[in-house]
C-alpha cells in the first residue's frame, strides 16, 4: 500500500504545470531596482550630511569625510545623491500611477462605447501620443510652476495617452473572444466582464507597458530638472546636479558622473525588469 501511494503521488507530482522560471533579465533588474530603492529609504533614516550643508570645501574628491567629493557649493555629493533617489521614485512611481488609472480608465470607455465615441478617443489619443510627451510636460509645468507635484501629474498626463491606446486596442480584442460572447449572453453585465475577463487578461501587458512608462518618467523628470522645470531647491534632483556639475565637469567630473551613473541603474533597472515580465508573460519567448 505505502508503494502504490507513492506510486500515485509521483504521477500526480509529473502531470502538475512546470512552474514558470523568473528570467535573469527580471533578476538583475530587480537588483539594480532594488539598490536604489534600499538608497532612498535609507536616506529617510541617515544621511551623511544635511543635503543644503555649506562648509565641506568646494569641489573637493572623494575622500573619508566626503564619499563622493563636494559640489561647487561646498555641499556633500552623496546626501545630495541619497536625496535625489527618493525624487526619482517619487517621480517615477506618482507619473506611473496616474497614467495607469487614467489610461485604462480611458482605454475601457473607448471599447466599450459607441463607436462614434470611440473613433473620437481615439482620435484624440492618436494626437497626444503624435505630441512630444516632454513638450506637453513642460507646458503643463510652464502654466503650474516648477514644483515636483506639477512635473509628477504633468508626466502622468503625458503617460495617459500611450496606456489608454493600448488599453483600447487589447480591451476590444478580448470583447471579441468567444469566451466574452458566452458571458454577455449569459447575461453577465459591463462591469463582471471588466473584472472576471477584461483586466485578469490584460494585466500581465499593462505590467510591462508601466515598467518601460516607469524608466521614461525617470528620465523625463530628469530632464525637467536639468531645465530647470522639476523639483526646485532645496530639493537635489539627479537632473538638477547634472545640470549644477556641467560647469565643472572637467576639474570635478565625479559631480557629473554619480548622478549620470544612479540614472543608468534605475532605468536599466525598470527596463530590464519590464524585458523580463515580457518573457515571463509570453510562452512564445519562454519557449525560445
Amino acid at each position: 500500500m505505502t508503494q502504490l501511494a507513492a506510486e500515485r503521488r509521483d504521477t500526480v507530482t509529473d502531470r502538475r504545470a512546470p512552474r514558470r522560471r523568473i528570467p535573469l533579465t527580471a533578476l538583475v533588474g530587480a537588483i539594480l531596482l532594488g539598490i536604489v530603492v534600499v538608497v532612498a529609504l535609507v536616506s529617510f533614516i541617515y544621511l551623511p550630511y544635511p543635503p543644503q550643508q555649506i562648509g565641506g570645501g568646494r569641489l573637493t574628491g572623494p575622500s573619508a569625510a566626503h564619499w563622493l567629493g563636494t559640489d561647487a557649493l561646498g555641499r556633500d555629493l552623496a546626501s545630495q545623491l541619497m536625496v535625489g533617489a527618493r525624487i526619482a521614485l517619487a517621480a517615477g512611481a506618482g507619473a506611473t500611477l496616474i497614467g495607469a488609472v487614467l489610461g485604462v480608465i480611458l482605454g475601457l470607455v473607448a471599447a466599450f462605447t459607441q463607436r462614434w465615441i470611440d473613433d473620437g478617443l481615439a482620435a484624440i489619443l492618436d494626437i497626444l501620443i503624435a505630441f512630444p510627451s516632454l513638450l506637453l510636460a513642460m507646458l503643463v509645468v510652464a502654466a503650474r510652476g516648477a514644483t515636483l507635484t506639477s512635473a509628477i501629474i504633468a508626466l502622468g498626463l503625458a503617460m495617459t495617452a500611450v496606456v489608454a491606446r493600448l488599453t483600447r486596442i487589447y480591451t476590444k480584442r478580448i470583447l471579441s473572444s468567444q469566451y466574452v460572447t458566452a458571458a454577455r449572453t449569459s447575461g453577465t453585465g459591463v462591469f463582471g466582464i471588466i473584472g472576471r475577463h477584461v483586466l485578469p487578461n490584460l494585466w500581465p501587458t499593462l505590467a510591462v507597458i508601466l515598467a518601460l512608462q516607469f524608466g521614461l518618467a525617470v528620465l523625463a523628470e530628469a530632464s525637467l530638472s536639468y531645465l530647470g522645470l522639476g523639483a526646485p531647491p532645496p530639493n537635489a534632483s539627479w537632473g538638477s546636479l547634472l545640470r549644477d556639475a556641467q560647469a565643472t565637469v572637467y576639474t570635478a567630473p565625479v559631480g557629473a558622473i554619480a548622478p549620470g551613473v544612479a540614472l543608468v541603474i534605475l532605468v536599466l533597472g525598470t527596463n530590464l525588469v519590464a524585458d523580463g515580465l515580457r518573457e515571463l508573460f509570453d510562452p512564445t519567448r519562454r519557449q525560445r
